[in-house]
């Protein structure tokens, strides 16, 4: 298996983990780029480290953020391995272990849960923030806001109601517009 087949599943294994907005591979300002890391409800970060050799799992512990636990990403941070890279008593403390086992994700230790702090958050924050700015650079000339205006666009194109197979923003479901219930 690739690193990139692992960050695949990775990407999927958020999704289903209930994470609304994922990313991956994309550089943060602290120099971590997480593999895989995704948000749910009431900003809970989860990071998903990928390691398809025991020599990478190996070198990651000497990274900045790995030294310092308390820059790094994640609110829940899980490395993902193939079967027995990495035993459990090698965990940095409140990591988490993911294991892919005949292209199924297994769960072999959770991740604490409040592993991110305020330096973390932040970090976090510029992620996202540099990640929509791409976005907003790769859509001109049109802005992030005008861009998703635009189902208010096509029902105004189609005499006040939206095509077909549309559904209205309001009626769209949105964890992150719900008012915050703890993880």
């Amino acid at each position: 298996m690739t690193h990139a087949q692992l960050v695949e599943k990775a990407v999927r294994w958020l999704r289903s983990y209930r994470c609304g907005v994922v990313l991956s591979e994309q550089a943060c300002v602290s120099g971590e780029m997480p593999d895989a890391i995704g948000w749910k409800q009431a900003c809970h970060s989860v990071l998903v480290e990928c390691k398809v050799t025991r020599a990478d799992f190996v070198a990651d512990r000497e990274k900045p953020f790995r030294r310092k636990p308390e820059r790094g990403v994640g609110s829940e941070r899980f490395y993902l391995t193939p079967p027995a890279l990495i035993k459990l008593e090698e965990l940095p403390a409140g990591w988490g272990l993911l294991e892919c086992r005949r292209g199924h994700i297994e769960m072999l230790s959770p991740s604490a849960k409040n592993l991110r702090t305020a330096v973390g958050f932040r970090y976090e924050m510029n992620l996202l923030l540099s990640s929509l700015r791409r976005v907003e650079v790769r859509i001109e000339p049109q802005s992030i806001t005008d861009f998703l205006k635009w189902k208010n666009r096509m029902a105004e194109y189609n005499r006040g109601t939206l095509p077909e197979g549309l559904t209205a923003t309001d009626d769209e479901t949105n964890g992150f517009l719900e008012p915050e219930v703890p993880c």
